[in-house]
């Protein structure tokens, strides 16, 4: 079932934090708990973004509050699952949201490389 619209602009949200932006990121391809979205992170970025756990349920309890992720009710399987773990996912809302920075990051990688600095970076 479809969620009605908040009425919110992702636009008010933004600039992320880099670190809340890679959480985004990693919950864009389905629910992770927070061990998944550690391991998560370090994968996209080669191991260059490495996030501490006070970090991570900082970012998410903030996440949380502004309607961007909720808890997850589905499990996986009880064979495949550790029931102390907490779930989480998207809202259409952070969906929002994290498409809104992705395309304000484009657009700064898109002026950068606009300029002479770009092409003495490449050569």
């Amino acid at each position: 079932m479809p969620r009605q619209s908040t009425g919110r602009d992702p636009q008010d949200l933004l600039p992320l934090t880099p670190a809340m932006f890679h959480v985004l990121v990693a919950l864009a391809d389905g629910d992770r708990h927070g061990y998944a979205i550690i391991q998560d992170v370090s994968a996209r970025t080669g191991g260059r973004v490495q996030l501490g756990t006070g970090t991570l349920y900082g970012i998410i309890k903030r996440l949380l509050a502004d309607g961007l992720a909720i808890e997850s009710k589905r499990r996986p399987a009880a064979g495949e699952d550790d029931e102390r773990r907490r779930y989480y996912r998207l809202t259409p809302f952070g969906t929002q949201v994290v498409s809104a920075e992705t395309a304000r990051l484009e657009e700064m990688v898109h002026a950068a490389r606009a300029t002479r600095l770009w092409r003495k970076v490449k050569a």
